[in-house]
């Protein structure tokens, strides 16, 4: 009879370390299932002026690369720009960029006012190639090797931070798996 006084106190302590565990994740990191798997299939139109448009085999002709999933309406793809920016400037790896619902006149305005950072732009309309990414929202950020092999998942904007302790191991990652 005693024993049952001891529950809720037991209740009470395996709680109390699920909620100890659970303060320590951090909620900007999304577990993403297709890590070290293929990218899922790309067939997009190009962004006006972008040519020629985005399709799979592009990401698996042995160049690793860079899939920035962005829209001009979004606020932390301003905040992000400048790092990819610096990105393209230093040519350190190929990048391309997925426009994500958004109107083609306010994406090329976009790209015409802050740069572009990109070899190529697909226009993904629906958003349905992003959901079969697993894109949440833009910002996010992919990287592949030169087989088209996703090694790292970004989500949010790229800040110096990350872009130092992610970002860049990734991009090595890849070119040292692509003999690049």
């Amino acid at each position: 009879m005693r024993w049952r006084s001891f529950i809720p106190l037991a209740l009470f302590g395996v709680l109390a370390v699920a909620l100890f565990v659970g303060l320590d994740l951090n909620p900007r990191v999304i577990p993403s299932a297709l890590i070290g798997k293929p990218a899922p299939a790309l067939d997009l139109p190009p962004l006006p002026g972008k040519e020629p448009g985005l399709v799979a085999a592009a990401l698996r002709d042995g160049k690793p690369t860079l899939v920035n999933i962005w829209a001009s309406w979004c606020g932390p793809c301003r905040i992000e720009h400048p790092q990819l920016m610096a990105l393209a400037e230093d040519n350190v790896i190929r990048m391309i960029g997925v426009n994500y619902k958004d109107q083609q006149a306010n994406a090329l305005r976009f790209l015409a006012q802050l740069g572009d950072p990109y070899e190529s732009v697909g226009v993904d309309a629906t958003g349905r190639t992003s959901i079969d990414w697993g894109v949440y929202g833009v910002p996010e950020t992919f990287i592949l090797d030169g087989k088209g092999q996703i090694l790292l998942k970004h989500v949010g904007p790229i800040r110096e931070k990350d872009l130092q302790e992610k970002i860049l191991p990734a991009i090595a990652a890849a070119k040292q798996g692509s003999g690049s």
